[in-house]
């Protein structure tokens, strides 16, 4: 994979609303006030070099974000009892490593899976930090935006990897908290995978590519990079997914599928017709909507969703 200097290449925000749906109008970021979080875990992982800007939301097309994390927590979204299958996803969100995209591929994500029995952990991962200020943080991200696709922003993945160390500390202590609360939550510590979106996607794969002694049991990078990486032998199942006409990553080979299957791992694309880039559970009006209901087939299909 190569991916772009200082924001990760996986971006899932603002401009041109690439996290939110498109139906909405609303492209201005307005502040908000903090969502109350009774149930996040704290993962204590330390706080975030350099930041000075506290945590702050705000809402872009109607939805909920976060940025300037600088203290990283875990949410559970529980299935009912009767329902749980064991399984459990560490979820996610996309923004750029500037942001969080907490509503739309993070909280709703995790109810739909909670609501298919399967046990669903927001990771609130720590950011890069960003200016107090509304306006100058819009200007950074219009910054951010700019820079994409030009070749001196592209790192390789091991280098990529290597400025990642707070998101892959955070994975790797996401993954640890559910399985040493496995029983009180109802889920099988053998069955633990992660899925993410955009940036989330490339948290997803920076987590299992330099940790694998987390051994998840399976990884879904939604709408994130999709160039070659090195396969480890015993890399978990792959499930990924991307649309046409994304921006970003679309029009670029498939080399992330292909070193998967180069691998002789277990690995499943599916490649929508239209959606573009940051589109959730799915966009309305195109096939992308039909993503999550493949996913939660393949799951089944290998074994993972069998209760136990």
């Amino acid at each position: 994979m190569r991916w772009i200097r200082g924001v990760g290449g996986l971006i899932a925000a603002s401009a041109a609303a690439a996290t939110m749906p498109a139906s909405a109008q609303d492209a201005r970021m307005t502040t908000m006030e903090a969502p109350a979080e009774p149930n996040a875990v704290p993962l204590r992982t330390g706080p975030v070099k350099g930041q000075a800007a506290p945590e702050a939301w705000f809402k872009q097309y109607g939805v909920a974000m976060t940025r300037n994390v600088s203290s990283a927590t875990l949410t559970p979204f529980l299935p009912d009892p009767a329902t749980a299958t064991g399984a459990a996803a560490i979820v996610a969100p996309g923004g750029g490593f500037l942001m969080l995209s907490m509503e739309n591929e993070g909280w709703r994500v995790a109810k739909a899976l909670a609501d298919r029995g399967v046990a669903a952990f927001v990771l609130k991962y720590r950011l890069k930090p960003t200016p107090a200020d509304m306006n100058a943080f819009e200007q950074a991200v219009t910054a951010m935006f700019a820079s994409v696709g030009k070749p001196q922003s592209r790192l390789s993945p091991d280098a990529a990897i290597a400025g990642l160390s707070d998101q892959i500390a955070d994975g790797r202590a996401a993954v640890a908290l559910v399985r040493s609360r496995a029983a009180e939550w109802g889920v099988d510590p053998q069955r633990i995978g992660m899925i993410g979106f955009s940036a989330g996607a490339m948290t997803t794969m920076a987590t299992a590519l330099a940790a694998p002694e987390t051994r998840l049991a399976f990884v879904a990078p939604i709408y994130g990079s999709m160039e070659a990486v090195k396969v480890p032998a015993d890399a978990p199942p792959l499930f990924g997914v991307l649309a046409a006409d994304d921006p970003l990553f679309a029009r670029k080979g498939f080399g992330l599928i292909d070193a998967w299957q180069q691998a002789g791992r277990p690995v499943e694309f599916h490649l929508y017709q239209a959606g573009g880039h940051g589109f959730g559970l799915g966009k309305h009006g195109t096939t992308s909507t039909g993503w999550f209901d493949s996913f939660l087939h393949w799951l089944d299909t290998n074994g993972l969703l069998k209760r136990r």
